[in-house]
């Protein structure tokens, strides 16, 4: 199986775990003299066999993704964090771009009120953010490219 795989796999078992702990709590406690629709002890140990599934794959992938190196000789797991910081990166640029701009407040300025004044070259924060979001694109490629390369490690 491949990482691309595994991932897919583990976002399936984590709505599946949503679903039978939404079961779960909506079965959890019945009026008197009614039937619960589904037996929510039988629903918790299925979502107790899902969280084993669940565990064994995310184990699977973080192993993988730190033994698995790119061209350059990082590894996978050094790829991701860089990736959230990327992001981090460009969604602080992007909101300060916005509060320097003015952009989102809603109100307009009257002649009568105090002028405000950008503390942030506006311009130069969104050429940043640009060149952090392309950064972030082959980034992501590159990762991508990787989890459909990268078999997965057996547990």
């Amino acid at each position: 199986m491949m990482v691309a795989e595994a991932l897919i796999e583990r976002a399936d078992l984590q709505k599946r775990v949503e679903q039978l702990r939404q079961r779960i709590e909506t079965n959890a406690r019945y009026q008197e003299g009614e039937e619960p629709s589904e037996d929510a002890a039988t629903l918790l140990r299925e979502c107790g066999d899902v969280l084993v599934q669940l565990r064994r794959v995310v184990t699977a992938i973080n192993l993988t993704n730190a033994t698995t190196t790119v061209a350059d000789g990082r590894t996978l797991t050094e790829l991701l964090a860089e990736r959230e910081a990327l992001r981090a990166r460009h969604s602080v640029l992007v909101a300060a771009a916005a509060a320097a701009s003015g952009s989102g407040h809603g109100y307009r300025q009257m002649r009568s009120e105090l002028r405000q004044i950008a503390a942030l070259p506006v311009a130069e924060v969104r050429r940043e953010a640009d060149q952090v979001a392309r950064e972030l694109r082959v980034l992501d490629v590159l990762v991508q490219r990787t989890n459909w390369e990268a078999v997965l490690v057996e547990v």
